[in-house]
């Protein structure tokens, strides 16, 4: 597993930590939604057939060990009143690598890859 290096920067008043993993810079959604006061932001946009669609389309460019079968499966139910997505189930369903889901108080929570990061961000 690559080193990582955690670091911060203060956006409109809010600190959003980054990780470098695998020589990229991959931001923290879960400080990005702190911002907000509302911990749903993230799953309501990982619920989204575009936000899937932006993903899959991503890991197919950059992860060579993506599972396309399964995101078509999860980008067929999006449309569903059932349906329901987090990172973690994401991760393990496509073996994804554009988001990474860490534990514990310090440098714990959903980072993503900086493409990733700015889409969540306009999606705001």
């Amino acid at each position: 597993m690559a080193k990582e290096r955690l670091s911060k920067i203060t956006v409109e008043g809010a600190d959003i930590h980054i990780i470098e993993f695998a020589e990229a810079d991959f931001f923290s959604l879960t400080d990005i939604v702190k911002k907000y006061d509302d911990e749903q932001i993230l799953y309501r946009w990982m619920r989204s057939r575009s936000t899937l669609e932006f993903l899959g389309v991503w890991e197919q460019v950059y992860n060579p060990d993506f599972n396309p079968t399964e995101f078509d499966r999860f980008r067929f139910e999006s449309g569903l009143n059932t349906f329901s997505m987090s990172p973690k189930k994401w991760i393990e369903g496509t073996n994804a690598k554009g988001i990474i889901s860490k534990s514990g108080r310090h440098g714990g929570g959903t980072y993503a890859h900086k493409d990733i990061a700015l889409e969540f961000c306009s999606w705001i």
